[in-house]
């Protein structure tokens, strides 16, 4: 598989999954688009990935920030093929009710608008070109959620139904759309889910993964490699669970 030639913008890139993706992706072959709010961490990954990759900092909750960054990308490389809506952030493990008004306007901003933002920019440039891959970092708490972490799991179910309804709409331009849902992660959001970091906390997460292990970035890149590759030119529409057997 190869993605020599290919463009992929890669949104959360400047730790964790998208990190991962970023440095498979540019193995493969293709140049990348670093997007990440931290601008450290951003400047980081596409230092490490020398001249076939740009760091950009943009909050995609911001429409601003989201055409700043396509438009740097589109200048530096001249095309995009390949998006990967990765960006996600959740909260602590607690009650429904519990969550403040503010903190969910903040995971629904980068959940379901980040989303919506970056698409809705790269929309017309993918039909122009009539191709393209959009790769949605979804989670396995869109089809098995557990409590407490409510508003979460639903930004989360969110993006799968995105996801099926853009497949359809988008297949006309051979524009696939696929959605990956990870289980838990060894990324800096573990800690958020867990609540408290502990070994005892990390057992249970893995012990409730019937491979016996968190997911590691370099797991979920090769997913998402595999998906926005030619060699999985009929895959669309669907949700592949990376998940280790947790959703079973």
């Amino acid at each position: 598989m190869s993605l020599e030639g290919k463009v992929a913008l890669i949104t959360g890139a400047g730790s964790g999954f998208g990190e991962g993706i970023a440095k498979r992706f540019v193995e493969g072959g293709a140049k990348v688009i670093v997007v990440d709010r931290d601008a450290a961490g951003a400047e980081r990954v596409a230092k490490q990935l020398g001249s076939n990759a740009i760091a950009v900092v943009a909050d995609i909750a911001k429409e601003a920030d989201v055409n700043a960054a396509v438009a740097a990308g589109l200048k530096q490389f001249g095309h995009v093929d390949i998006l990967i809506n990765n960006a996600g952030i959740g909260h602590k493990p607690q009650n429904a009710e519990l969550v403040e008004p503010d903190e969910f306007d903040r995971i629904l901003g980068v959940n379901v608008r980040g989303v919506y933002l970056m698409t809705r920019a790269l929309l017309a440039h993918m039909k122009e070109n009539k191709a393209g891959v959009i790769v949605n970092i979804a989670s396995t708490g869109a089809n098995r959620p557990r409590p407490n972490l409510a508003w979460y799991n639903a930004t989360k179910g969110w993006v799968v139904s995105a996801t099926k309804a853009l497949a359809i709409e988008l297949a006309p331009f051979n524009i696939r759309v696929v959605a990956l849902n990870p289980v838990a992660g060894e990324t800096p959001l573990l800690t958020t889910f867990m609540g408290e970091d502990s070994e005892e906390i990390r057992k249970k997460f893995r012990d409730s993964i019937p491979l016996g292990r968190l997911l590691k970035p370099e797991d979920l890149a090769e997913a998402a490699f595999f998906v926005a590759s030619p060699q999985a030119s009929m895959i669309t529409g669907v949700a592949l669970d990376v998940d280790g057997g947790r959703s079973i």
